[in-house]
């Protein structure tokens, strides 16, 4: 007999992926340019010139054997000094090449801090809106995923909320920010106040929580004063779960790492228990050809001035006609409140005018869509109509 949890996950996909096959069957229909869709978080931006070229570079001048051959098994010790520096020199902190683990981006990065660190019984708490597969991650690493909805106002953290669902079961907290689906960024007093709590409830119960902070977007925030505080300077049991997925857009590409805090208590034992999961999980030798690639990208980005202006574009627009929408500090996803309270209804409505919006139930919580706007910005253009028909349908 096969797993039943197994069949159920390969049975019914996500919404967001389920949602991106159809635009795709729709398209055949009437066309490419008459379906908007915003479904997917799939960056339209070209990567940076320095991808291809550091890649040509080393293709060219690396040793055949060497660079299709494996590393180690937690990443060549080059790449993971030169992340270290990186890091450090960046966000002032003291990082070090010892306690990082090169994976296939940020999904094998959190599931193999999720099974390295969970046992049976164990909770997991995050913050709603939240990424679908943390429920599938933390599931599959024997543990509870528990939800707390952030504050309706500007979606920081609710820590009347968060006192309610905390306990002595609690292993760990997932942050992501910025966010995916709302493209909020937690504010500097926000993660002290959260690093004060965990401090004082590690206390109280007698239990080391770890702090996970899941980073793939973070490069991307499109205003001057809009910061991503470094979370290893203010909580020490923190784990940094880093994708290049979405800075460069190499989402296909699968490359990443995991950082374990320089404070981290019994860090080395923790980073054992990473280099166990990763073991046991299969997730041995990322990708030698992409991990080489990494001291060249450090630092860049595809241009995100690109994806500012579809923000502003969208975000402008649809305010105007009357869509009540969280300003996103970055990420490339709005996230609008539904013209009634059943999501999923709204974005059926939606698809009348050929608008492709995920409902926030796949996010954790009922009454709003994401959209991505991580799109061609003609195709952007021509959806406003869309958005306006959609309106006027429900001014009616």
């Amino acid at each position: 007999m096969i797993n039943e949890k197994s069949f159920a996950l390969g049975n019914t996909g996500s919404a967001i992926r389920e949602l991106f096959e159809y635009g795709k069957k729709r398209k055949q229909i009437v066309g490419e340019d008459n379906v908007f869709d915003y479904s997917i978080g799939n960056p339209s931006i070209p990567s940076p010139s320095i991808v291809n070229e550091s890649l040509i570079k080393i293709i060219k001048e690396v040793e055949p054997t060497k660079l299709h051959g494996y590393t180690s098994a937690v990443g060549d010790q080059s790449v993971r000094e030169a992340i270290a520096k990186y890091v450090n020199e960046t966000y002032k902190t003291e990082e070090s090449a010892n306690m990082i683990y090169l994976t296939c981006g940020a999904a094998a990065s959190l599931t193999i801090s999720l099974n390295a660190i969970l046992n049976q019984g164990d909770e997991v708490i995050t913050f709603a809106p939240f990424f679908p597969e943390y429920r599938v991650f933390v599931e599959k690493a024997n543990g509870k995923l528990v939800t707390v909805e952030s504050k309706k106002d500007d979606f920081q953290i609710d820590f009347n909320a968060l006192e309610k669902a905390i306990n002595k079961n609690t292993k760990a907290i997932i942050i992501n920010s910025p966010n995916n689906p709302t493209g909020v960024v937690l504010k500097e007093k926000t993660i002290i106040d959260l690093s004060d709590f965990l401090r004082k409830k590690s206390k109280e119960f007698n239990n080391v929580i770890y702090l996970i902070s899941d980073e793939p977007y973070r490069e991307l925030v499109y205003d001057n004063n809009t910061v991503v505080p470094y979370v290893t300077k203010y909580y020490e049991n923190t784990i940094v779960c880093y994708s290049f997925s979405k800075s460069i857009s190499l989402p296909g590409e699968r490359i990443g790492y995991i950082l374990v805090g320089h404070n981290c208590m019994d860090k080395v034992m923790v980073y054992k228990a990473i280099c166990g999961a990763g073991r046991a999980l299969g997730f041995v030798c990322a990708p030698a050809l992409f991990q080489y690639m990494i001291p060249y990208v450090l630092g860049h980005t595809s241009n995100l001035e690109v994806y500012k202006q579809n923000r502003d574009l969208l975000y402008n627009s649809l305010s105007k006609m009357g869509y009540d929408i969280i300003f996103p500090d970055g990420a490339f996803y709005l996230f609008v409140k539904a013209l009634e309270e059943d999501a999923i209804k709204f974005a059926e409505v939606a698809k009348k005018y050929e608008l492709l919006l995920v409902p926030s139930n796949s996010f954790g919580m009922n009454g709003y869509v994401r959209i991505a706007y991580c799109q061609d910005p003609k195709m952007i253009e021509r959806s406003i109509n869309a958005f306006k028909l959609l309106m006027d349908d429900y001014k009616k």
